[in-house]
Parts: C-alpha cells; structure tokens; sequence
C-alpha cells in the first residue's frame, strides 16, 4: 500500500505544477536558496528523504520516482566555483531493477565514501532492498533482500535511513528494526525484535537512533494501548543489546495516553547528550501535531510536549525527525501550513527558554516554487547552514534540495 501511494505521489498533477509556477512571482524568505529543482528531464522526482554531506561538502539523495526509466533516483549536487550547485544522477531505478526501485531512505556514507540505501520495494522477493554504491565508480552491490512471505519473517519496504555502528554494522527499520553485519562470504540481516502488535507496538518506521551506550531507540506508527481506533496510536521503543548477542526491547511510550493525544510518530527520533529522546507525532492540542521529548528518571520514562503546532502559519503535519546544534536548539519541518497563499509549509527552530519553556521561529514559510511539502529531517554544516528537501514543488514540480543560510 506504501508502494502504491508513493508512486502516486510522485507523479505531480499537471494542474498542480501549473499552480506553482504562477506562485513564483510571490516573495521568499531571502536566507533560503534552491541548490536543485527537480522534476525537468531524467533527473529524478519525489524527494520523501534527506540529503547527506561528504567530507569534500557534496550531498547526496535519492527520489522515489523519476529519473530515466520512471522509478527513482540516487543524486549528487556538487557546489560549482560561481555558487551554484551541479546535479548529477549516480543511480536510476527501473520496475525490474534487481536492486529493487523506489528509494526513499536518507543515504548513509561510509569513511571511504562508499554510499548505502534502501529501496521501497522490488528485489529478489519485491520486498525492499538494502544497496552500496561504491565511492567514484558507483559500482553497485545489493547487500540484502528483505522478504515477509509466508516463509520468512524480515520484514519488507524499509523506508527510514540507515545509521553505522562504529563502521561495522548497519541498522535500520522494515516493519521490524534490524542490523546488517558484515561476514567473510557478505552481510547477514538479524531483526532485533519482532514486534506483536500489542501493547510493544507494530510497524516500524522512521529507523533508529543509537546512544552513547549502544542503545537504540525508534517508533512504531501503530500499536499500544493508548486511545486510538485499532491498531493503536503507536509507541516509542528502546533496544538494549544483551551480552549474549540478542537485545531487549523496552516499550518506552505509548501514544494516545496523553490529555491531549498524540499519534502516530513518523520521523526518526533524536538522542541528546543528555539521553533525552526527542520526535514528533501528529495529534496534540491543536490537531496540527506536537514535538515530543522523552525523559528517563528513576527508571521511568516522563513524556513532555515541547511544542503543540496551534495555527497555519507556525505548520500543520510535522512529523519528519529533529536535530539539534551544540547550543540545544532544536530544528524541524512541518509539511504544510505556513504561507497563508500557499499552505506549503515551513521551516522551524525552537530554542530553549527560562523555566523549561521553549521559543518557536519559523525560518522559512515555503510558497511553491521554492518548495512544497517538507517532510523529511533536516542536517547542519559545520557553518550554521540547514539542508533539506521537499517531496514536491519548484519550478517543475518535482521537489527541491534547498540550503537556509543563518
């Protein structure tokens, strides 16, 4: 069902393109620069994922849609000596692509450079894949084929990004969060824990966030016992690795328990240095969902809502995942809302304040042409700079990598 919606979503309505370049005379926040318009030729469409920065300051990401046999993308932008940025497809996905199609994961590098990501669907049992291309040929190699037949139990279309441990092992999420480990003869998949459906949560999304201790920390977007209709609002959850090799999940939150319900957390979640656990969910006060924070104390852990989204113009949906600098602001987008013409969404930064409060400032209120419906996390140079993507929008309607300068 996944498959089948992005690729609908990819594909932008001719009347909605048209819609967006009549936007283009409308005036734009001036700190925000569109790096890449996508959605004009073979160059790809349907940015659901973020970008990664090399250590010689190239980005990469993937589309899931576009690029020249129609089913996605993995892209490099390149900044040119005159300030402007350089796209250049690495990658293009096909229907019967044995790789699989449809990338919708933030890439991860390697120390040599090497990329990994994952397709939506497709593969050797057209459930998902996790791929490498290697750094400068772009040599491709599938490290494994997710399957959730009757015969196996893997879990299939890993959506969310994937993170190293310590530069030997890969984890992520396919319904259940798992790790690739490298071996003599290739990689070998564990799913660390098989989720019921209960009260511990189902569906995994969004990957996992590791702590300090080697901790992992995710989402499920449904199961619990909170409020929702069946099955459930979804829950946050924590992996501890045991000496004996397995890990132990802990159901940490249950959504829909709150006086005023959150649901469904979508975005990957973010660990602080102090071990909080931050994320987003739709729901809230306002209807127009929440940014979370999880607190342990004595064992226990403590749900606080640092922010509730309470009109258009700060943006409704924002459920893509946080991160911070080294002051502790957090930063964010919402999908929608913002620009009242518009309703294309925003850029957010909230900021701690005295008393335990904190102040929310949107960065930037998208209007069309610069963008349409952020909803993936965002990452920060060493410089202060902010990179992102939209899903849609630009000049051609295919989405856009942007920088938001300080």
């Amino acid at each position: 069902m996944l498959q089948r919606f992005s690729s609908a979503l990819t594909k932008v309505p001719s009347i909605l393109i048209a819609v967006l370049i009549l936007a283009a005379g409308a005036s734009a926040a001036p700190k925000l620069r569109v790096l890449h318009a996508f959605g004009s030729g073979s160059d790809g469409l349907g940015l659901w994922a973020s970008l990664v920065l090399d250590s010689e300051g190239n980005l990469y990401g993937t589309t899931s849609g576009g690029g020249a046999d129609g089913y996605g993308t993995v892209f490099e932008l390149t900044p040119t000596g005159d300030g402007t940025w350089q796209e250049r497809v690495i990658r293009s996905f096909s229907f019967d692509d044995p790789a699989g199609y449809e990338p919708m994961s933030t890439p991860t590098l390697d120390a040599a450079g090497n990329l990994y990501a994952t397709t939506l669907a497709g593969g050797a049992h057209e459930d998902g894949t996790v791929f490498e291309l290697a750094y400068g040929t772009w040599q491709e190699s599938v490290l494994y084929n997710f399957c959730s037949r009757p015969a196996c139990t893997d879990g299939a279309a890993p959506s969310g990004g994937l993170i190293w441990n310590h530069g030997s092992d890969l984890y992520g999420t396919a319904d259940y969060p798992f790790a690739l480990s490298r071996e003599l003869n290739g990689w070998k998949e564990t799913v660390l824990h098989h989720f019921t459906c209960h009260k511990d949560g189902c569906g995994a999304v969004g990957g996992v966030a590791r702590d300090d201790a080697g901790n992992l920390y995710g989402v499920t977007a449904q199961g619990g016992t909170g409020g929702c209709a069946a099955p459930g609002c979804g829950t946050a959850y924590e992996l501890q690795p045991m000496p004996d090799g397995s890990w132990r999940e802990i159901t940490i939150h249950e959504f829909g328990t709150e006086h005023f319900p959150l649901a469904h957390p979508g975005g990957p979640l973010l660990v602080d240095s102090q071990g909080n656990v931050y994320g987003t969910a739709d729901g809230g006060a306002y209807h127009n969902g929440a940014v979370f924070r999880l607190s342990q104390s004595s064992g226990r852990w403590k749900l606080t809502v640092v922010y509730d989204f309470p009109v258009d113009a700060d943006g409704i949906g924002a459920t893509a995942g946080l991160i911070t600098d080294k002051a502790g602001n957090l930063y964010g987008v919402a999908a929608t809302g913002g620009d009242p013409n518009c309703y294309c969404g925003a850029v957010y930064k909230l900021s701690p304040a005295p008393k335990g409060s904190w102040k929310y400032t949107v960065l930037h209120r998208f209007v069309g042409y610069d963008g349409f419906f952020p909803d993936a996390t965002l990452i920060l140079d060493v410089a202060g700079n902010l990179y992102g993507t939209t899903m849609t929008g630009g000049i051609f309607g295919g989405g856009v990598a942007f920088e938001l300068s300080p």
